[in-house]
This record gives structure tokens, sequence and C-alpha cells, in this order.
């Protein structure tokens, strides 16, 4: 039985609920529909972004409009044109079976004589960004002064974004007997002087606690000089090969500049911010909703109505003006109980307002180090290794394999795999190990915490590090993983740290008195039928220095590689290259993957193309990738279907 059936909503809706594929209500939604369905009343709802308020407010509404009656009857107040267009179009999909209710949203950057027409045909909903609609009403081309239900979404990032007179002039022209609804994942003094000022003993619930973060949500900083924040973005992104995430910047400044250079660098990248037109920011929201961009660049007012699934990474480039835009920002990711991560690049300047967050949201941050340069080449290639294995064969190559095997017979199956990998790697490699360390922990009386958030020595102290073959499409993230460790393997609460989780693989660490082990235990463990493996890893996993602050240990030979540097280590541009480590800058779309160029278009004038020769073996930038797995080194992952 669908749990929707039991919130008491109309056939018509649960018909609609059961084409959407929703199964179980969020807990806003079970807690908000049965009130708001049971009797008139003001409701002030708090809960996080993407935890589902729109339908909480959405069924009510439609199951109480008058469908025969053409006025408006019911006015919704956003921040944003995108989210205005969202929650349109969503209840437009809830109220599919409802035969005549109309929606019209009503915003900026669009035909307000085309908006207004709209409405005199008959609107019994409509949806506005405050702006628009104190226009509207000024003109006089819309009458909400009958309306039976307001209600207010994302109120707090509405008053954030300065539209607090808009909102008491439009509340002031609806009829004080109307039910006001307010949802909101932060009640600042702004909002709690809206409830108190237009709404009559609300009743209050909230999700989760007041004001805090998502629990599918890990939050994680990285302590970088300010010299060093694009090159930190940079390495993040690599060292997490499958990243889907939206970058927020404080101005429309830097979100152009930064995404125009994350372009000329080579990654799948643009930017979203409010100098673009509509018709720019469709074609970027479209182009990254297909996954053609894996790193969308935005400003927090840009970005309020990107409601896209599975976003992995929400990388605070820099932390926002107001403490409270954090929370909006994070909800960005974890949404439908899928778990996510929230990354902040800070200097040391900044390092109070990590704290501030913390009793915002009331969660604690985890201080990681920016991986090294011989770290992110070993997840790379693990990454490459898992994607040979997981590929799925197309066929079509059997007519070529006698062609192909006469050319490789004479390769063994451990050099065959060394140079189909090194295909990959060889660039990739010879770019990092001249790279520096850029990490910047903090010490004594600032943080400092491991990278699990586990209290401990700055260095490893000769722990042992592993690779082990589970990872987040397990349903991990580093503190479910290391629970599991700590649980599996009988161990105490510090025996197990430095835990860094990727899609298909993790790394961790423990003292060396565990090794035996932990080599014992889980390599004779299954996880849901499949065998789990676990391996020494020779990254340490710390980026270590030795006394000459060079990198030591091991993994590919530590921070100096001993293997030969090939000569002219850039692959030559390739006339159609569209795949491999870094592609040439054609417009060829590369099927399935993050390297070629998308053939999308480049919204925002943010394709700025070097045109300074590039000297054989140069590195003063990223290498480029060459044709082949359109995967490993640097930028241009592949994009998940």
């Amino acid at each position: 039985m669908n749990k929707f059936e039991q919130l008491g909503l109309s056939e018509s809706l649960l018909k609609a609920i059961l084409d959407l594929g929703f199964e179980n209500p969020t807990e806003v939604q079970e807690k908000a529909i049965p009130l708001l369905l049971e009797k008139d009343t003001d409701m002030v709802a708090l809960a996080q972004t993407g935890t589902g308020k729109t339908a909480a407010f959405g069924f009510p509404v439609i199951q109480k409009i008058d469908a025969d009656n053409r006025n408006t009857q019911a006015l919704i107040l956003s921040p944003t044109r995108e989210l205005c267009l969202q929650i349109t179009n969503e209840i437009k999909n809830y109220s599919k079976y409802e035969k005549g209710i109309n929606v019209v949203a009503v915003y900026g950057g669009a035909s307000i004589t085309d908006q207004a027409r709209e409405i005199k045909r008959g609107a019994q909903i409509i949806v506005a960004t405050p702006g628009r609609m104190q226009d509207m009403i000024n003109r006089g081309l819309v009458n909400i002064s009958q309306i039976n239900y307001c209600i207010l979404d994302e109120a707090d990032e509405m008053l954030n974004m300065g539209f607090y007179e808009d909102i008491v002039n439009i509340l002031s022209t609806t009829p004080d007997e109307k039910n006001t609804w307010l949802f909101s994942a932060t009640m600042p003094a702004e909002v709690a002087r809206i409830g108190k000022q237009f709404m009559r003993d609300p009743i209050e619930i909230t999700v989760g606690a007041k004001n805090s973060g998502s629990a599918t949500v890990s939050h994680e900083f990285y302590l970088v000089n300010a010299r060093d924040r694009y090159e930190a973005l940079k390495r993040l992104a690599d060292a997490n090969p499958d990243i889907f995430s939206v970058v927020f910047c404080r101005t429309k400044r830097d979100t152009q500049a930064v995404a125009e250079k994350l372009v000329e660098d080579g990654y799948s990248a643009a930017a979203l911010h409010g100098d673009l037109s509509q018709a720019q920011r469709d074609g970027v929201m479209k182009s990254f909703r297909g996954r053609q961009i894996q790193m969308l660049v935005a400003t927090d007012v840009a970005a309020r109505g990107i409601d896209v699934d599975n976003i992995t990474h929400v990388v605070n480039y820099q932390l926002p003006d107001e403490i409270e835009t954090y929370n909006h920002r994070s909800g960005r990711t974890g949404r439908a109980g899928k778990l996510g991560t929230s990354i902040v690049i800070v200097t040391k300047s900044e390092l109070r307002k990590i704290s501030s967050i913390e009793r915002i949201i009331k969660q604690k941050f985890e201080e990681k180090t920016v991986p090294s340069g011989i770290e992110i080449c070993e997840i790379q290639l693990l990454h490459l290794a898992n994607k040979i294995k997981d590929v799925e064969v197309d066929h079509e190559i059997d007519n070529y394999l006698p062609a192909i095997n006469n050319v490789l017979e004479d390769l063994s199956k451990e050099e065959l795999i060394k140079k189909m990998v090194s295909v990959e790697f060889n660039r990739f490699i010879n770019y990092y190990k001249k790279t520096r360390d850029i990490s910047n922990q903090s010490s004594g009386s600032e943080r400092r915490d491991d990278r699990d958030g586990t209290p401990r020595e700055n260095n490893n102290g000769g722990a042992t590090r592993y690779f082990v073959n589970i990872g987040s499409r397990d349903n991990f993230d580093w503190m479910s993983l290391k629970d599991y460790l700590k649980e599996t393997l009988d161990l105490g609460r510090d025996d197990v740290f430095k835990v860094d989780v990727k899609e298909g693989f993790s790394f961790f660490n423990t003292d060396p008195e565990h090794t035996d082990k932990v080599m014992e235990v889980l390599n004779n463990v299954q996880l849901e039928g499949r065998r789990i493996n676990v391996e020494i890893s020779k990254n340490d996993g710390g980026g270590r220095r030795d006394h000459n602050g060079r990198s030591s240990g091991g993994g590919f030979g530590g921070g100096r590689s001993s293997a030969p540097r090939r000569e002219g280590s850039f692959a030559p541009r390739r006339e159609g290259s569209g795949g491999g480590f870094r592609s040439d800058r054609n417009s060829a779309p590369r099927e399935g993957g993050f390297g070629g160029r998308s053939s999308a278009p480049r919204e925002g004038g943010f394709e700025r193309r070097s045109s300074a020769p590039r000297s054989e073996g140069s590195s003063d930038r990223a290498p480029r990738r060459s044709e082949s797995f359109g995967d490993a080194p640097k930028p241009r992952r592949p994009r998940r279907d």
C-alpha cells in the first residue's frame, strides 16, 4: 500500500503520485499534508532544502482549490525565477488529473503582458517572484484580494535577498482571513517578524532540529593559502573522478572567472549567475541536467532554482557572507535520502566561520588535507581500472579482434595492462609529480582534526594505509565506513582513521599493529554477496614530508617519479580527438564522456581559449588528454548516466 494513501489525498492526486513514482512521503510531507487537509490553518514548516517541501504544500493546495472558480485562489511566492518555474512545473504534474486547474508562473525576464494575459484567462494558482508580483499589482494586472491561500516558499532566502518590503506589500494586498503557509530552511528574525505580522496562531512543524543541516550530508573543510584556492578546487575535482557538483562563489565576477579558468584547464564547467539572459540560464541548466556539465559554478541567487538529482558534492569555493546561507548551499546535495558531501575551501582567516556554521547546522566538520599529486594519481589509476573492469563491451569490436590480437600477440597480460593504463596515466603522473603540497593544516589553538574527525597528530606516525574495494556506491560515506570497519574489525574509536571514500573504492589507515588483523578479517568478509578485497596502499595518504620538504613514501615513485619521462609528455593534438586525458578543443560531442568538448552551447562567454603556443613537454599547465578511455587523468571525467 502506497503510504500517500494514508495522508487523506484525493484519488486524482494519488494517481498523479503513482505516475511520478513517489512511494513514501518525506517527513515534512507526512507532518504537513494531513494537517493542511484537515483544517484551515496557518502553518510554519521548517525543513531543509531537498526534503520535499513543494509536495508538502502543493498537494494540499491543489486539493483545496475550487476548479470551477476561475478566480485566483492561491499565491505561491518563491525567491528566484528558476525556483518559480520549477514549482509551477511540479504543481502542473501534481494536478494533471484535476480538470480545470490552471497554474501560471509570474517572474522577471519574461513578457509581463503575456503573463497578465494568461492570468486573465483564469489562473486559480499563481506562482511568482516577489519583484514581478509587486510590479503586476502596481500596474493593476492581477487581483489577489480574494485569495484563500498564500504560500511563502524558501521564506528565509527571499528575505535574505532583500524582498522584505515587497513581501509585506504583497501580503497587505491579500485578505486577512486567508491561510498563510510559510516554508523555510531556517528561522531568522525577519521571517519570525513576517509570521507574527501576517499569521494567526500558526501550527509549527520542524523536520530535524531547527535550522539544522541534513543528516545525509557530510561536511568537510580544506585549509589552504588564499593563492592556492583555485588549485585546491582542481585537485578536489581530480580526487573525485565522478564528481557532479555545484561550486559556489560569492560574486558574479568570481563565478564567471572560476568557470572560465576551469573550462580553459579542460574541465566540463559552466557559470550560472544573474548577468546571463534567461535563454543562457536555461541552456546551462539543460546541459547540467544532462550531465554535459559536471561542475556548475554559481552564485547563491542563481542556484536557488537548481533541483537536479544525484549531485554528489557542493563546493564552497568561498563561504557566503551570511552564515545561514550555507544551509541552502549544502541542501543541493544529499537529497531524497542519498548521501552527499559539502566541501568548504577556507583560509586561516575564515576558520572561525566553520565553528559558526557548526553551531547553526548542529553538525561537525571534518578537516581534511588537500590531496597530494601522488594521492590523486593513485585514485585516478584505480578509478580507471574500475572503469575498464565495469565497461560494457560492444560486440561490434569482435570483427576487429583478429587484427588487434595480431598487433598485441607478443605482449604478456601484465605488459598489456601496463601499456593500456599508461596510455592515460603517463601524462597524468608527469604533471602531478612536479606539483607542490598546498595543504595548510591548522595547528595550536586552531582546529586540528584528522581526516575522519579523530584528533590525531598531523603526520601519519608510521600508520598503515589500505585500499578497499567498497565505496559510496555501496552507500558508504566516511562516517558510515569508519563505523563499519570498527565493528567488523572489533577496533576502538581511534584505531581507524584517515577514511577517504570514493565511488568504487576507499582508503583508510590503522596503526601498524592492526595490519595483520585488517588483512585477515576483511579479506574473508562479504558485503551483500560481494567479497571485500583489501590491500596495503603504497600511498601513505598523509602527504608526509622529509626534512627537505619533498614528498616521501611509495606510490608511483613518491614525489619524484623514477620512471623515465616520455619525450614530449603532452600528446600532440589529434584531428577529431575526443577523449582520453585532455582532448583537443573541438566541438564534437563525446559519447558518454567527460572528455570531449560538449556540444552544449557555452553560455555567458566562458569558452575562452588561450592562443599562446604550447611547447612540447612544457608542464606549466595540466597535460592534454589523448584519445582512449576518456577518463583517468586531468579533468574530463565521464559523466554518469
